[in-house]
């Protein structure tokens, strides 16, 4: 079979279709897209929202619970131990397929009709305020994140314990304000740091310890800004270097960032992921276009956020522990040949369904536990079902839903944009598409302004103490108002406290307090991740320096004095200012 290229619905442009593309297909049972990859990625993410929550009533018991779900929302909705509890059961909601509507209506109407868990938060000890996590304990605004303990302000996070506003972080312990690192302990302020300890502002190190503004080192220990120094003279340096101080912090991260700038950049961080494309990726095998993606990906294409062994799956966030996924959002845990899927654990033979568990042969179903042969949520035997959904099937192409824009969803298209139930500005899309608001509602999507605050702000950023050995016990009942007042792109709640795991965790690392809200914070570090895109480029070596003369190379590289020529594909845009460089000259020039 040749490639071929289509339109994409959405953006209008042009994408191509691999013969190995339509082998996944043929075994999925769908039809190809008529979406480009990006923007199914895009769709699926419209509905996953991680990080708003919401005060609403259960519907039950008509007290007050933290949400997902916006109050306004026409939805019923339970508390997450009520929804989990055997207080009712999702089959007492089935219905008939009707033949007179199309699919993706009937669906949206079972959505209004059925008990949604408030959060999706399992087994959470003392954890009520995480969402898209598992097995976390003391932890709070925990996003995505699974197998934790006293984490705190963070995102994408497993096996952690004892940190605070992370972004991507595994095995790690006692951190603060890292960016994709993993198995380090006692580090901050650093970024794409791998077994470290006892160091702060690093960037691309591995195996370092007591390192302080270092880049591109590997398996050191007592340099200071990529300098070599006794253990009495780094100790000397650091005691000059007081994080206590957020005054004295600010400068240091100025100066880190000026010696930091003109170093080259590794193209990808690509680890041990032969044939493989993206950033962020480790014992992954023949991935294209993944991110984020962990120990044996393998055969997987247009993934954010993946692992565990997931192999052959195309175009979802949150997935692992699973094969032959296509267009899903947190869904794996031992789950095979399923389509379509929002929050899925333990599933075969699934097509459209939202939060069921230990399930197989579901069709367009919400909330079913340990169930098989349901389709709307009603049981049918294994014939009745088999010959059914052949049936809905062609009346799916027959009958297509066609949203306000005039884009048309017949079967093998994910849920339609305009049926999710959150608004495009709460979702995962937005951090990772973002949007303004009139750009959002031209293109058709649904936007949500922020609820008025009626707190009073006690205390405000520049009046909090510089030091951390100013910080009484009473800035536990201040309520703090954000540097940025509002008047920023972040979602920015204007305020915010501190808790006590918090305070005690800033006094045992000797940190300053923030002067950011939560929502700020996680923007700033969000802004320093690359896009979830993909750019042919050439390396930028030109022989004994980089191509613009910034960086002169530390050693004679494989080209001689000639131009590098490799070429390759990285998530740094042509236009951005980094040196970037292939591998191998990446490789030549670490200290």
């Amino acid at each position: 079979m040749s490639p071929e290229t289509k339109t994409c619905q959405n953006c209008k442009h042009p994408f191509t279709i691999e013969p190995e593309d339509f082998a996944f297909y043929e075994k999925m049972s769908v039809p190809p897209p008529t979406w480009c990859p990006l923007c199914r990625l895009r769709r699926v993410m419209l509905w996953r929202n991680e990080r708003s929550l919401y005060r609403r009533r259960d519907a039950l018991s008509g007290k007050d619970i933290i949400s997902i779900w916006a109050p306004e929302k026409p939805l019923v909705v339970y508390d997450s131990k009520t929804w989990w509890s055997d207080a009712w059961n999702p089959l007492d909601y089935g219905q008939e397929y009707d033949f007179s509507k199309p699919f993706f209506v009937q669906f949206q109407e079972l959505m209004r009709r059925i008990p949604l868990a408030a959060l999706f938060n399992i087994n959470a000890v003392n954890s009520d305020y995480c969402n898209h996590a598992e097995d976390s304990r003391n932890c709070y605004f925990l996003f995505e994140g699974i197998w934790n303990e006293n984490v705190c302000y963070s995102k994408i996070i497993a096996h952690c314990k004892d940190s605070f506003d992370l972004y991507s972080a595994d095995k790690s312990e006692l951190t603060y304000e890292n960016i994709n690192c993993n198995e380090c302990y006692r580090v901050s302020f650093s970024k794409n740091a791998t077994a470290c300890t006892d160091s702060a502002f690093l960037l691309d190190c591995r195996g370092c310890s007591n390192c302080f503004g270092c880049v591109n080192l590997r398996n050191k220990s007592y340099y200071f800004f990529n300098e070599p120094c006794t253990k009495e003279e780094y100790a000397k340096k650091l005691r000059a270097m007081d994080l206590g101080s957020f005054r004295a912090r600010e400068e240091i991260k100025a100066r880190v960032h000026a010696f930091q700038e003109p170093f080259p950049r590794r193209f990808a961080h690509l680890v041990n992921s032969p044939g493989s494309t993206g950033d962020i990726l480790a014992d992954c095998k023949d991935c294209v276009w993944c991110f984020d993606c962990f120990e044996g990906t393998e055969n997987c294409r247009y993934m954010k956020n993946g692992g565990y062994g997931m192999k052959d799956s195309e175009v979802g966030h949150g997935a692992g522990v699973g094969d032959l996924m296509d267009e899903v959002v947190d869904t794996g845990i031992g789950t095979s040949r399923v389509f379509a899927t929002v929050v899925l654990r333990n599933g075969h033979d699934v097509r459209y369904a939202f939060d069921c568990h230990g399930v197989h042969d579901l069709f367009g179903c919400i909330g079913i536990r340990n169930k098989s042969y349901c389709i709307l949520n009603k049981q049918y035997s294994k014939e009745e079902y088999e010959a059914l959904v052949p049936r809905i099937i062609k009346h799916m192409s027959e009958m297509p839903y066609t949203d306000a824009a005039g884009r048309v969803y017949r079967y093998g298209e994910f849920f339609p944009t305009d049926l999710s139930p959150f608004a495009y500005n709460e979702t995962a899309a937005q951090e990772y598409f973002p949007l303004t608001k009139d750009e959002a509602i031209t293109q058709g999507y649904a936007w949500r302004d922020p609820d008025a605050r009626n707190y009073q702000i006690t205390v405000t950023a520049e009046a909090l103490p510089d030091h951390i050995n100013d910080v009484s016990d009473a800035i536990l009942k201040e309520t703090i108002g954000c540097d940025h007042r509002g008047k920023c792109s972040c979602r920015c709640t204007t305020a915010f406290r501190v808790i006590p795991q918090e305070l005690e965790f800033y006094r045992t690392m000797r940190l300053a307090l923030p002067r950011l809200c939560p929502n700020c914070r996680h923007a700033q570090r969000l802004k320093q991740r690359n896009p979830l895109f993909l750019w042919h480029r050439a390396c930028i070596c030109g022989g004994s320096t980089s191509d613009n003369g910034a960086h002169a190379n530390q050693a004679e590289h494989f080209h001689g004095a000639d131009q590098c020529p490799n070429e390759f594909e990285t998530s740094y845009a042509p236009d951005r200012p980094e040196i970037v460089y292939c591998e191998q000259c990446y490789q030549q020039e670490l200290v």
